[in-house]
């Protein structure tokens, strides 16, 4: 197989694993078929006004103020006079979207809406919104259109504000609620002139939604802790009584109305949210109105937490639920039925109403699971072999019809609480056969991905010990041999499509389950290679090679450790400074050693750092793009000793035009962090420039000259003009220590292919990556190459994790993105935040790159593959990305010289 075939298929292989991975872990959970189950009994509210919250904190609404006063007066009332408390459990990713879609219909988002900004529905799905006669919503635009496109009918009203109105750096971003407050009192107001209007407001089955994004808003620019989160919760309180007392008016205080105020999520400390924190997962429910319980005096209670006491709600009865509770909570108060795809249970304890009531509601709620139940584990047994459907036990047809008989009887013989206790057991059950029935096939799938993976890695092995290596010989295939071999494998697809074809497999199966077929094959192939290393290892010393081996692990499990705990990275770079010592490399070169120490133990200081984002420090940033402006101009003096002059003028140019860029970059920082603070917005000019400097970041490398230093220093310089935009503290840093290093590491690997006589030394000072892709250079691998390839491998997720920065979901700062861009747009921030992520991995392939040509290894044998299969399509994209960058130049057309005669 030639180097391009090898490397695409390698592509498109690994293209499948990734894919896989949503496909089995991450489907979408939703079934359709069921049939709408409604409580038989009248509902004790006519109407439903839902407030929700975004980005509001259980602890910032709960909480006390220092001289023991809410910052919410009006919600402590209700919550200690007129209503029901609790916590409600949101789940991971604590975004937007996948909260509202908990809270109003009932289940939990899957991944796929992420590839659509979590604002279009990847699957259409049933809501209390489309149950409802009529729903009047009033918000952000990034949340109601998806409510009602997902709605039957035409009964499903939004009224958003522009998208542009979401500003991070507006002056104050409760004006987003106050909106929504407005609007909803003139709408109220023009219903009286309007008998349309007036007449489908005084209809059942009503629901009002209020969603205020201005808490989220400020939460991102100024942190949960500010005074502006605070004073928007004040604002929120404020405008909640209003409308509240504005609708019991309007209504002529008839009782009727239930009120839900709620979050979607929380948010951490430093304003971001996505993850699992307990700030993020913990958010506010407040009930009131019809049919809901006052306020349950107790004398004590037990949670795991000590939120009780330090809200000063010890006596008040707290009532925790899970996110998508609210939803058949709402379908209960108000009569509508349960939302299809629903997974949550009714929570019994906020409601107002009679036993019989209860019982029927929950009854009502667990026939409604149960459906789905049904569908899910009919779907399955269509696309299974009777003799290999294995169905959930527990819930047997002859247990569902003896669970919903059972239920029934109680009810009729008034054992309310039995009955109740009984549809809570067939709830969990069916909630478990639900999971079950949707994880079926995952191990068999997942055998399957493992089996594909494990054999593609044992041919790239293979394929590298045969092509780079003096340990195998060179062995005539036999083609008899080759063809039996070729039908074995040929006859086992066919059996595999057979197998899948009789039980009408989605397509994405036939890809997983015959992708082993194949490499298999390939690795099979290559059985006189396994043999010829077998011979070899079984006569190595069995002391060096159980040492190497030991080594190995320990390097592995360092890596892998490094994505749990970051300061493992710290204890990596620690041992890599004491390399040269180990190997004795500090004979041979004193200074580069000890500056490789130096800079290990500089770049350790970066994973013990808080995560970026938490503790903002913009002078940081600006002493960052400082000493980057100081290491420009000490890198004059290659280019002033250029013979060329036409050259030495192009390259001075452009160098000129990267300094300028550094120069702008901290202006810009430092200029829009002030902008921003006194609350005047993004200045244009900034954003202009920002924009600009992005642009022209990832073409002034191209220009710069090809060798070696020069190269790479240019691709620093231009790579940093765009990272001190996006940083926010200390990471401005990381990319100057990080290049340092790498820089060291290139002088360090010539010193090490010196010490082991796999090669001269070359010149670096001269060295030019155009030259350096003769293939009758390259020599074989040796075993000092493996070191070589971890350290790629290190430096690569030390690039990953070095700040914490990708961490997780919630360590991304909104913030970085502020140069470019303060309104809410997903997909643009989003890819910034990506590319600030991307900047020292482009650092680390260029110098590896660099590595590979001056120890005369070949780029494109991959070597390093072995060690970071897990990253290769991306490593492998690098790769690309670093040889256009180091070896490419453009030319600039030449001014044309006119001599006067």
């Amino acid at each position: 197989m030639g180097i391009p075939v090898f490397i695409l298929a390698g592509l498109l292989v690994h293209c499948v694993f990734l894919a896989s991975i949503f496909d089995i872990y991450f489907s979408s959970p939703l079934v359709h078929g069921m049939t709408p189950q409604q409580t038989p009994l009248p509902p004790p509210a006519k109407r439903l006004v839902l407030f929700v919250a975004d980005g509001l904190r259980a602890d910032s609404l709960y909480e006390l103020n220092s001289n023991n006063t809410s910052q919410a007066p009006y919600l402590r009332s209700i919550l200690e006079n007129n209503g029901s408390w609790g916590i409600s459990h949101t789940r991971v990713p604590t975004e937007s979207r996948p909260g509202h879609v908990a809270l109003i219909a009932g289940f939990y988002e899957d991944v796929s809406a992420v590839a659509k900004g979590w604002k279009e529905n990847p699957v259409e799905f049933d809501s209390v919104f489309n149950e409802s006669k009529y729903t009047w919503s009033w918000g952000s635009p990034d949340i109601l259109p998806m409510f009602a496109k997902g709605a039957t009918g035409d009964h499903v009203y939004t009224f958003c504000y522009t998208a542009e109105s979401e500003d991070f750096g507006a002056h104050d971003a409760a004006k987003l609620d106050l909106w929504v407050f407005d609007h909803v009192k003139s709408f109220f107001n023009s219903s009286r002139s309007n008998q349309t209007l007036f007449s489908a407001l005084n209809e059942e089955k009503v629901v009002l939604f209020l969603h205020l994004l201005g808490i989220d808003t400020n939460g991102h620019a100024h942190r949960p802790n500010s005074r502006e989160y605070k004073e928007n919760i004040k604002k929120v309180d404020e405008g909640v009584k209003e409308i509240a007392s504005m609708i019991d008016n309007f209504y002529g205080n008839d009782g009727k109305t239930a009120f839900i105020l709620t979050s979607d999520h929380g948010m951490t400390d430093w304003g971001s949210h996505g993850a699992g924190h307990p700030s993020e997962t913990l958010t506010p429910l407040i009930v009131w109105g019809a049919g809901v319980n006052y306020p349950q005096k107790v004398k004590s209670q037990f949670f795991e937490d000590n939120f009780l006491k330090e809200w000063k709600l010890e006596d008040l009865k707290r009532l925790d639920v899970n996110q998508a509770d609210i939803a058949p909570l709402m379908a209960s108060l108000i009569g509508v039925p349960f939302p299809l795809n629903s997974v949550g249970t009714l929570p019994l304890e906020y409601l107002n109403n009679s036993a019989h009531f209860k019982a029927e509601s929950i009854f009502t709620n667990a026939v409604q699971i149960l459906e789905q139940f049904k569908v899910k584990m009919s779907q399955k047994k269509e696309t299974t072999l009777s003799f290999l459907f294995t169905p959930f036990k527990p819930l047997s047809d002859s247990e569902q019809i003896n669970f919903l008989k059972k239920t029934r009887l109680y009810i009729q013989q008034q054992r309310y609480d039995e009955a109740v206790s009984l549809c809570k057991t067939l709830i969990n059950l069916a909630l478990k056969g639900l999971s079950y029935y949707h994880t079926y096939d995952r191990l068999f799938l997942g055998l399957s991905i493992a089996m594909g993976f494990v054999g593609w890695t044992t041919y790239v092995i293979l394929v590298i010990i045969k092509t780079h290596t003096n340990l195998t010989k060179t062995v005539q295939t036999n083609n008899k041999e080759s063809t039996v071999l070729f039908y074995g494998f040929a006859f086992v697809g066919m059996v595999i499509v057979f197998f899948l074809l009789i039980q009408t497999c989605p397509w994405t199966y036939y890809v997983y389950c015959l992708l082993p077929v194949p490499l298999w094959y390939a690795v099979v192939r290559e059985l006189p290679v396994i043999q010829d290393l077998a011979t070899n290892l079984l006569s190595l010393h069995i002391g060096q090679s159980i040492g190497f081996v030991l080594v190995c692990v320990l390097g592995i499990e360092i890596l892998v450790f490094s994505f749990f705990y970051r300061s493992t990275l710290t204890v990596g770079l620690l041992v890599f400074a004491g390399w040269p010592v180990i190997t004795q490399l500090w004979v041979q070169a004193k200074t580069t050693a000890l500056i490789w120490t130096l800079l290990c133990m500089l770049l350790a200081i970066f994973p013990l750092m808080p995560v970026v984002g938490r503790e903002p420090n913009i002078p940081l940033v600006i002493a960052a793009g400082l000493l980057t402006l100081l290491i420009s101009c000490f890198s004059l003096a290659p280019l002033c000793k250029s013979e060329n002059k036409y050259r030495n003028n192009e390259d001075m140019k452009v160098h000129f035009y990267q300094v300028l860029s550094i120069a702008l970059s901290t202006y810009v920082v430092s200029s829009t962090h002030d902008s921003l603070k006194n609350k005047q917005g993004l200045p244009i000019l900034n954003q202009i420039i920002s924009w600009m400097t992005l642009v022209s970041s990832s073409v002034l490398p191209l220009l710069s000259p090809t060798f070696l230093f020069q190269r790479l220093l240019s691709i620093l310089l231009s790579v940093m003009s765009t990272y001190l935009l996006l940083s926010t503290g200390y990471e401005a840093l990381f990319p100057l220590v990080l290049s340092g290093l790498m820089f060291v590491w290139i002088y360090m690997e010539q010193e090490a292919l010196q010490h082991y006589g796999l090669s001269l030394k070359p010149k670096l000072a001269v060295f030019n990556f155009t030259y350096a892709t003769d293939i009758t250079q390259f020599r074989q691998l040796h075993l000092d190459d493996v070191r070589r390839s971890f350290f790629f491998v290190f430096f690569i997720v030390t690039a990953f994790f070095g700040t914490g920065n990708i961490a997780s979901v919630n360590s991304f700062d909104p913030a970085s993105v502020y140069c470019f861009l303060t309104v809410f747009s997903p997909f643009t921030m989003g890819g910034l935040l990506v590319l600030k992520v991307v900047i020292p991995f482009v650092l680390v392939s260029c110098a590896f790159e660099a590595v590979q040509v001056t120890t005369q290894l070949s780029s494109k044998s991959i070597s390093h593959y072995l060690l970071v299969m897990s990253l290769t399509i991306f490593m492998m994209l690098m790769n690309g990305l670093a040889q256009l960058l180091t070896t490419k130049r453009l030319e600039l057309p030449r001014r044309t010289k006119h001599h006067s005669t």
